[in-house]
Order: structure tokens, then sequence, then C-alpha cells
């Protein structure tokens, strides 16, 4: 079998342009609007680094992308969870521009408490497929498990999300 060709530099600039957006705002979304154009640029830092050695066969750039988003993410983890903390304490504020859309999506207390209590495994698998909308293939090969793994993960981070959603619902 022929290895699939290095993913190159013009290639990857159209991967960027056709991307970036999106990995912005699931980071955004996972770590606040001052983190994410940082550890977005990273993102796209590592993947042009790393973008001779992307495999086509294991799987789509754009889950590739949002894998190393999700590791960046991971060692930016006191960092979420200092964000959701922060979220809990957040009074209603009105924002305009680009800002307003990540704001928007923001969690409320409740439920950013509730994300926290997730383990690493279920809020990256549940942010993967809510934030992203990236599908369960998509998700297992960006975070490198199988796609059972997935479906496992959601399923317990729903069940624990459950209770709050409803009460959400209930107040809203």
């Amino acid at each position: 079998m022929r290895a699939a060709p290095a993913l190159g530099t013009e290639d990857f600039v159209e991967v960027h342009d056709r991307c970036f957006a999106a990995v912005y705002r699931y980071v955004a979304s996972r770590l606040g609007i001052q983190a994410a154009e940082d550890v977005t640029a990273e993102t796209f830092l590592v993947a042009f680094d790393r973008r001779e050695a992307f495999d086509a066969t294991r799987g789509e750039v754009r889950s590739w992308l949002f894998g190393i988003a999700t590791n960046l993410i991971s060692r930016h983890r006191r960092q979420e969870a200092r964000h959701l903390r922060a979220v809990q304490r957040l009074e209603a504020r009105p924002v305009e521009g680009h800002e307003s859309r990540v704001v928007s999506s923001l969690p409320s207390p409740r439920l950013a408490k509730a994300l926290a209590r997730l383990t690493r495994g279920e809020r990256d698998v549940l942010l993967l497929v809510a934030l992203a909308e990236l599908d369960y293939v998509e998700v297992a090969e960006a975070l490198g498990v199988p796609t059972g793994t997935v479906g496992s993960r959601l399923s317990r981070a729903r069940k624990k999300l459950a209770p709050i959603l409803a009460q959400e619902a209930l107040d809203g």
C-alpha cells in the first residue's frame, strides 16, 4: 500500500482557511475568548509543523485539527476549570460584535459547574460533539480512541447532565 501524500504548504493554507473559524469557536467555548486566539494559533502551528506526518488514510484533516486542539486544551486544564467557575459567577451583560456569538454559547452557571465535574474524557467527547459538531467517527479520530469509547463517554456525560438540563428547561 502506498503512503498518502504529505499535506503540502499550499494545501495547508486551504485547510487553515477552511477550518480556522470552527477550531476557534471550539477552543473559545472551552477556554474563553482570551485564550482562544493563542490556543487556536498554537493548534495550527503544531499542525503545520507536523503536516508531513498527516496520514489521510487514518482520518480527515478536520478531525486531526480538533485532536490537536483538544490536546492543547488539556494542557490548559486548570485555566478551563477556572473559566467554568467564572462562568458560574457571570451576570448577564450585553456584548456586541463578534464576541457575542461566543458569549451567547457560554453555559449557565449550573451547567458550567456540572461540566467541570465530568471526567476529562467525558467533557472532551461531549464538547467535541456539541461545540465542534463532530460525529462519533470524527471524535474518535480526534481523540485517538475507539468509536465505542466515544459512545460510552457521551452516554455517561449525558446521564450526568440530564438532571441539570431538565432544571435549566424548567427555569428557562
